[in-house]
């Protein structure tokens, strides 16, 4: 029997995020697969030579991008059997996947929709051009159960395939008494609400002056960030900027314990990260979120926009004997759900199911 021709198309790691990541880790997954013949389409091609700096430009940027993508999904499109389409949403969706969502039904080949955006419901309910396109296609995936029901709710039927985690990349460490070394891994946007982070930090430090704060990633917010940090008068936090992949193990293994505090979100990478490297966890119930972090069991939830709740919860960590190790163990168990391996099987069953097989 022929292999499956599959065309991924995806955020390339030019662009940093969790789409680009995961796009990563499933093509080094499903490549080896032999089955399988994998093709990967970026949606942010580069422009060759001369022409690159065009993609310097506000407006240009998005035109040249847009026109280079449009053209090699046309050539790329001719030789797959799938299209296996990451999203998120709004201008996202419109831009990259819509396009080859449209040409693929005009072409009779097999779609799948992997939509991974917290702001799904809204992208939705507001978007006239967004429930009419996704009905084209053949299958929709989400990271989580909680954009299932969100999909549910507009007459849209998607299933769950979880996010893959390479637990080898992370040296797991047991913190019995963790110490105030706190991480924040987010971009900072305003959907992340970092500065409930950073406010929750501000009270720990009152009880523990010599606590210590990283906060990694960039974004739109960050020079309004570090101000509020100099408002606070917060001491040792220092705002790292981007950290690659490769880093990442290293930034995990400093801390003793994660702070996340989204408005809003679908299935964050971190956490699985930190449940990987042993790194207890309180965040927001926001989004996806508790469908993969289980209250008192995996790590501590606390209510949107709460840094009293948030420091309250990192005051147990640290002082509550035999929370962090329970935490943490239970929280290791999970990983085994997101391994390559269990991953690419769903994967793999999908594209199977798509060619009838």
């Amino acid at each position: 029997m022929k292999p499956i021709r599959v065309l991924l198309i995806g955020p390339s790691p030019d662009i940093v995020g969790g789409q680009s990541v995961q796009a990563a880790r499933l093509l080094d997954r499903l490549g080896a697969e032999p089955t399988l013949e994998m093709r990967f389409l970026p949606i942010n091609p580069r422009l060759p030579g001369p022409f690159r700096r065009l993609q310097k430009i506000k407006y240009v940027r998005t035109a040249a991008t847009s026109l280079l993508y449009g053209t090699r999904l046309m050539g790329a499109i001719w030789r797959c059997d799938i299209l296996h389409i990451f999203t998120a949403a709004y201008f996202s969706f419109l831009l990259a996947p819509a396009p080859a969502i449209l040409l693929a039904k005009l072409l009779g080949k097999k779609t799948i929709l992997n939509y991974r955006d917290g702001q799904a419901e809204d992208h939705l309910a507001n978007w006239r051009t967004a429930v009419p396109v996704i009905k084209l296609v053949d299958a929709v995936v989400t990271p989580s159960g909680f954009l299932v029901k969100v999909f549910d709710k507009f007459g849209l039927r998607a299933r769950s395939i979880f996010n893959v985690i390479d637990t080898g990349r992370f040296r797991y460490r047991e913190r019995a008494h963790p110490r105030p070394v706190f991480l924040h891994n987010r971009g900072h946007e305003p959907l992340y609400n970092v500065e409930c982070t950073l406010r929750a930090f501000a009270l720990i430090q009152e009880r523990y002056p010599n606590a210590r704060l990283t906060v990694v990633h960039d974004g739109p917010l960050r020079g309004k960030l570090e101000v509020l940090a100099r408002e606070l008068h917060l001491r040792n936090v220092q705002f790292t900027g981007y950290v690659s992949q490769q880093q990442t193990p290293e930034v995990y293994d400093e801390a003793d314990i994660y702070l996340t505090s989204p408005n809003i979100d679908n299935m964050p990478g971190s956490l699985l990260e930190c449940f990987a490297a042993g790194l207890p966890v309180i965040a927001t119930k926001a989004g996806g979120i508790p469908y993969i972090l289980e209250d008192e069991r995996t790590g501590l939830l606390v209510e949107c926009n709460d840094h009293q709740a948030m420091a309250e919860r990192a005051f147990r960590l640290m002082e509550e004997d035999g929370l962090a190790l329970k935490l943490t163990r239970y929280a290791r168990e999970e990983c085994g759900k997101y391994t390559p391996d269990a991953v690419g099987r769903e994967w793999l069953g999908l594209y199977r199911e798509l060619r009838g097989e």
